[in-house]
């Protein structure tokens, strides 16, 4: 080469010298940092993918963390359950002794009625004061407001669980398909309406069993007022079709309403079949006609003669789901949307077409358990207050009692003697925090523990792929490393070595 104004060999060397000196860096860089994309040059694709990932992880991870803040919440809230479970059963025990009136004084009574105050005073405050973090947690802050309920329908409700899925409110109708019914036996009072022989009858309940006999020539009102004498030990009552009338016929039956009730009457020592003494039923799928008389052929035609029927159960449809139902309680609790119970009035759930309707306007307590914030990865659960006043509604005699009417003054204090009605709603109440503690456990089991489970699962996974993406393979990137190396070492003798061929050029000139 004789020409000095162009050094070609030069322009190359120091062009692949750069590129390994670009190299070299972007070894250093990697091995410097751990990743292999540290600016969008160096993968737009990659970084795409790999910010995605990480904004994932992220969110998993603070779900996780929701998670389980959420599960020491429930832990938190059953802890204090746990007191008011113990409290009632202490309570139970000292209504228990006090019915045993005979062998208890005044005195003792009514020490027991203190501890019972206290114990009612004790679970009142455990209401009031139950908190994590000053998120009070039984104070009833965290149940479900409804608007609209109408008491001559539907005497108590509680959502259990509500999916509002953005709606400010939900709507909840109630229509009564199937109406309760008392188990029911009926009796012809003959021309005469009393009794033709002497007669001994079982009278056999959900509650119990009685053998009563009457004597030859008895009206059948007296078979009526001794099966009532004994109705709350037998389950079973009874009234003159005609209450003027004994010869209009007796009706036998259940004072609850539902499957688990029955009336069994039954001749003892009597002729096959019961002989005069024959009980009759109506099909199960019959409605009890509001006049009943054995002169009324429509009437006596659907009859057949049994000594034993069964309550039957309200069934009614909730947002076009078919309720569970149990006597006179409705509850609906496999919908994904809506899980509630309701105790309905006895004239709305013995009326076949009757429908009610309420809102849920708010309430309940939210929790995010996912990454993304949408209605399908958030639960929404209600935790009721377990104050007195509003802990063991119990319907007795048409009326919602609640546990507070078991203090002092109330209507089931110890000194009003309503031992059995007291004994009714104790149980009712623990049957709330019993399932209350249910429902939370399950929750924190099923939903909080797996969701953390599998929320880890998916971080690991999550981030495995993120690291394939972003994170430097040292192995490769020392190995990447000694080859740029090498070739800025070779590069910068060949750029010299090039730099030298124009001085060949003076040979030339002598």
């Amino acid at each position: 080469m004789a020409r000095i104004n162009s050094n070609i060999s030069s322009l190359i060397a120091r062009a692949n010298l750069n590129r390994a000196n670009q190299d070299l860096e972007t070894r250093l860089q990697r091995l410097a940092t751990g990743v292999k994309i540290n600016r969008g040059a160096d993968n737009p694709a990659g970084l795409i993918i790999s910010e995605r990932l990480r904004s994932e992880i992220a969110g998993a991870n603070q779900a996780i963390s929701n998670s389980q803040r959420a599960s020491s919440v429930i832990a938190t809230a059953e802890g204090s359950l746990s007191e008011v479970a113990d409290l009632l059963n202490s309570i139970r025990g000292l209504v228990v002794e006090a019915a045993n009136t005979g062998g208890l004084s005044d005195e003792e009574r009514a020490a027991n009625q203190l501890q019972i105050d206290s114990a009612i005073e004790s679970i009142t405050r455990i209401s009031n004061t139950a908190s994590f973090g000053g998120l009070k947690l039984l104070n009833g802050s965290l149940d479900y407001v409804l608007s609209g309920l109408q008491s001559n329908a539907i005497s108590k409700a509680q959502v259990y669980s509500a999916n509002f899925a953005g709606q400010s409110n939900i709507k909840v109708d109630v229509n009564v398909i199937s109406s309760a019914q008392v188990a029911s036996l009926f009796l012809s009072g003959g021309a005469t309406g009393v009794i033709t022989s002497t007669t001994t009858l079982e009278i056999a309940g959900a509650l119990g069993v009685q053998v009563l006999e009457f004597e030859v020539g008895r009206p059948l009102s007296e078979v009526v007022a001794g099966i009532n004498s004994f109705k709350a030990a037998t389950g079973v009552s009874a009234a003159l079709i005609n209450p003027s009338d004994p010869s209009s016929g007796v009706r036998f039956m259940s004072t609850e309403y539902g499957s688990k009730s029955f009336v069994s009457i039954k001749r003892l020592g009597g002729p096959p079949g019961g002989g005069y003494f024959k009980t009759f039923e109506l099909p199960a799928s019959a409605a009890i006609p509001g006049t009943i008389s054995f002169s009324d052929t429509a009437f006596t035609s659907l009859l057949s003669q049994s000594n034993r029927d069964e309550g039957r159960n309200v069934t009614a449809i909730v947002n076009g789901v078919v309720g569970n139902g149990d006597g006179l309680k409705i509850s609906l609790q496999n919908s994904t949307a809506l899980s509630l119970e309701m105790i309905l009035q006895e004239s709305f759930a013995t009326t076949n077409g009757s429908s009610s309707t309420f809102r849920i306007t708010g309430g309940g307590a939210l929790y995010q358990l996912g990454s993304e914030i949408t209605t399908n990865l958030q639960t929404n659960i209600g935790i009721q207050s377990v104050a007195a006043s509003r802990l063991g509604g119990t319907l007795i005699n048409g009326s919602l009692q609640f546990l507070s009417s078991l203090r002092s003054g109330g209507t089931n204090d110890l000194s009003s003697g309503n031992f059995s009605n007291a004994s009714a709603v104790l149980t009712s109440a623990l049957d709330e925090i019993s399932v209350l503690r249910g429902r939370l456990g399950a929750f924190e089991k099923n939903t909080l523990q797996t969701n953390v489970r599998s929320l880890q699962a998916a971080v690991e996974n999550l981030t495995s792929s993120e690291s394939r993406i972003r994170d430097a393979d040292f192995a490769e990137e020392t190995s990447s490393l000694t080859r740029a190396q090498i070739l800025t070492s070779a590069g910068t003798s060949v750029l010299g070595l090039a730099n030298q061929q124009a001085q060949q050029v003076l040979q030339l000139l002598g």
